[in-house]
């Protein structure tokens, strides 16, 4: 005992430089994944869609402020993370950032005073960009985005989520391997896993989070890639099972609501709305088809099937309670007829492009009912495209129904038809009354 206690201040003195050096040892940055020409010059407006591709707008600009000036409230399990300022401002944004130092942002999450970045910068899935992308965003938003003096909120989570230092050991059981590697005889389906593993960060919505909030599953050569999320209160369904949306409608109608945020059976709604309103709109035809190519290439039950699969069989049952106009009907049905079947219908199936089907909808069966609440409380409204311009708002009815009869409403679309989602209750839409969480 005498000897343990005598090389005890020795052992924590070697504790206190292992740590020290694990602090302040400088961070091994990335390389590019790949050698250009010395004279390389990004080609026009590649900037621009490079920029679209990797949603950047989404996160970097806040309700009402100067776009790319930062200062987005974004909700995470540490806390609220305001996002920077990235427009080429020298005090307040990116400007004087070289190539390595924003390279080292996309890929190794180290902001331009060797900070280690918070994970809601998706630099796990960004750390796939090719080189040329790299190239692009980093003119662009040096060249061609105005600078702005906009010094954001800052981030101040509890310990010990606000010791930074703490996220590099993070980091070495969270990020996968730089760069993007083809997995596919096929140049359309690479082309689309790029997208959607890589700038597009579809995954880290989509994919469930280990116990270490690491992004589960990088490629689709892991079976929890893309196969649900949560993303700020609102769940983020798997799009690899076979009643997803890409497995079973047609490409040509995921296409549409990719391009344009509604289509024959839904409408986008919560964080999904920002992700076509600034990003997928702008997106090239022959983009978006690879991305709808890989994505129903990637399902659980192997490639969707060229034709829409059958909608789920009925008993009947709901819509002939709802045709029947029995004054002793239940509560539940009571509150569709006077408050959702004007647009939704006894069926379920709403109409094209305006109201979205209620029967199957991954939305209604997600399994917390957040988000369904969410949009019965406060309403919800497609985002403006070029294609398709005209907002769509649906009402909320906050003002109209109780906690209890939000919850007799949510409960009866979510077992109605062929849905059966597990019941939600009062307190839960309480919670989210409080909040206010706006669906739009």
């Amino acid at each position: 005992m005498q000897t343990f206690l005598r090389i005890l201040p020795a052992l924590v003195l070697v504790g206190i430089v292992a740590l020290a050096a694990f602090i302040f040892w400088p961070v091994q940055t990335t390389p590019p994944q790949a050698d250009l020409p010395a004279d390389y010059e990004v080609p026009e407006g590649a900037g621009e869609y490079a920029m679209q591709l990797a949603d950047c707008a989404a996160c970097h600009t806040a309700e009402g402020g100067e776009r790319f000036a930062g200062g987005r409230a974004i909700e995470s399990p540490m806390g609220v993370i305001y996002s920077s300022n990235i427009t080429p401002d020298p005090d307040t944004g990116i400007g004087g950032v070289t190539l390595d130092q924003f390279r080292a942002a996309l890929y190794d999450g180290i902001g331009k005073d060797g900070e280690h970045l918070y994970p809601a910068m998706p630099y796990a899935n960004y750390r796939k960009l090719s080189e040329r992308d790299v190239r692009a965003l980093y003119a662009y938003f040096m060249d061609e985005v105005p600078a702005v003096r906009h010094a954001v909120t800052e981030t101040n989570l509890t310990f010990p989520f606000n010791q930074r230092w703490g996220i590099r050991a993070w980091k070495w059981v969270a990020l996968g391997e730089a760069g993007f590697t083809p997995e596919f005889d096929d140049e359309q389906l690479n082309r689309g896993a790029y997208l959607v593993e890589g700038p597009g960060h579809c995954g880290a919505c989509h994919s469930p989070r280990t116990a270490l909030f690491a992004q589960a599953g990088y490629t689709a050569a892991d079976d929890r890639f893309m196969a649900g999320g949560e993303i700020a209160g609102w769940h983020a369904p798997d799009l690899r099972e076979p009643n997803s949306a890409p497995q079973k409608w047609a490409a040509e109608q995921l296409a549409h609501w990719l391009r344009t945020g509604r289509n024959n059976h839904a409408g986008v709604s919560g964080e999904m709305k920002l992700v076509v309103g600034e990003s997928l709109q702008y997106l090239t035809d022959e983009d978006v088809a690879a991305m709808v190519a890989y994505l129903r290439h990637i399902g659980r039950d192997g490639p969707a099937p060229e034709t829409p699969r059958a909608r789920p069989e009925t008993s009947g049952e709901t819509e002939a309670l709802l045709a029947s106009a029995d004054p002793d009907m239940d509560l539940g049905a009571r509150l569709y007829l006077d408050n959702c079947n004007a647009c939704h219908f006894v069926d379920g199936l709403g109409g094209n492009e305006v109201f979205p089907e209620l029967d199957g909808n991954s939305l209604v069966n997600a399994p917390g009912g957040t988000g369904l609440i969410n949009i019965i409380l406060h309403g919800a409204e497609t985002p403006s495209t070029e294609i398709r311009p005209m907002r769509l708002r649906m009402p909320g009815f906050a003002d109209r129904l109780s906690d209890d009869e939000v919850a007799t409403l949510a409960n009866f679309v979510r077992s109605g038809w062929s849905n059966s989602a597990p019941p939600v209750d009062a307190d839960t839409v309480a919670g989210l009354r409080e909040s206010g969480a706006e669906a739009d």
